[in-house]
């Protein structure tokens, strides 16, 4: 609950804390927006979760299994769509549609999906710190008063890492009671690995580079959506990029804290905070219709494509 909350808190101190005048400006630059770029968006979205569900088959198949990628792309838009109700929550979900059509194992699933999370983590740690590089002293400013965050995000890490060494440390036969947990670990462990057993390892790295450029792409083409009076650097978009990838972490999809994010990179770059928000808001309500709309086609049509005949 605390997430949507908090999401909701901050939708109302963005318009609560500019005057009359600028909401109506936000609202009229978002309403004339060139539809043209915000549907290339769109498409670059759509493209990117096409590719991460193509990809986690060369996963699944060292494994013995070959599912259907229907049921693959219609997991990864649940998953999307279930994590703007409950953040995380998606990642469950999505091992658990694929395990009930596609007959596998809710425990290796779970770990080929950890070892997609650790890689998408590893990117954007990258992309973090070349936005630090790339955006100076001011950047380094605004990570060092969200310390605490950090601190914060290293202690779940240490944490999981316990969690998931200790099953190891299990003696079955000295407590048998034990076993099915062990075995449910072993089993994670084994999807795991799976990332160094990719049938296909060139494919694999390139899908996961073509989401990730995908990714930057829905971002970088909204700008062409407004009157902006000079095209974006790649440090501006790259720094814009990675605030609102963090903001997801934060609340439920970015909801409230995308738009603020990536209005403050871009006001410190120059644009108006007017243009800067409604940039914000278009990039961010952009990717979410998107899950909305997928992801409620792909949680209401499954069943029915997986029907037994």
């Amino acid at each position: 609950m605390i997430p949507p909350v908090i999401g909701v808190f901050l939708i109302y101190y963005s318009l609560s804390s500019i005057t009359a005048d600028q909401r109506s400006q936000i609202s009229s630059t978002i309403l004339q927006a060139h539809p043209l770029p915000i549907l290339i968006s769109f498409v670059f979205g759509v493209m990117s979760h096409l590719s991460r569900a193509y990809r986690w088959k060369y996963q699944l198949n060292p494994l013995g299994y070959h599912p259907k990628f229907i049921n693959l792309i219609g997991s990864v838009l649940v998953n999307y769509l279930s994590n703007l109700g409950i953040p995380r929550s998606g990642d469950v979900l999505r091992v658990t549609v694929i395990s009930a059509y596609e007959k596998i194992p809710f425990s290796k699933g779970v770990g080929t999906v950890i070892s997609e999370r650790v890689i998408d983590l590893v990117i954007m740690l990258l992309l973090v710190f070349s936005a630090i590089y790339m955006g100076g002293d001011w950047v380094k400013a605004e990570l060092n008063s969200s310390s605490r965050l950090l601190m914060s995000f290293c202690i779940i890490m240490v944490l999981v890492v316990a969690i998931m060494v200790f099953p190891f440390l299990i003696n079955s036969d000295r407590f048998p009671f034990l076993a099915l947990i062990k075995s449910f670990f072993i089993n994670i462990y084994k999807g795991i690995l799976s990332i160094g057993s990719v049938s296909n390892a060139y494919a694999f790295w390139a899908h996961t580079i073509f989401i990730w450029v995908m990714y930057i792409m829905m971002f970088w083409v909204i700008q062409f959506s407004l009157p902006l009076s000079a095209t974006l650097g790649l440090e501006v978009i790259l720094v814009g990029f990675v605030a609102g990838g963090l903001s997801i972490a934060v609340t439920n999809g970015g909801i409230g804290l995308y738009p603020l994010a990536v209005a403050t990179v871009l006001n410190h770059y120059g644009m108006s905070y007017e243009m800067a928000l409604a940039y914000g808001w278009i990039a961010w309500s952009t990717q979410t219709i998107m899950i909305l709309i997928f992801g409620g086609l792909s949680f209401a049509f499954l069943p029915v494509f997986n029907r037994k005949k």
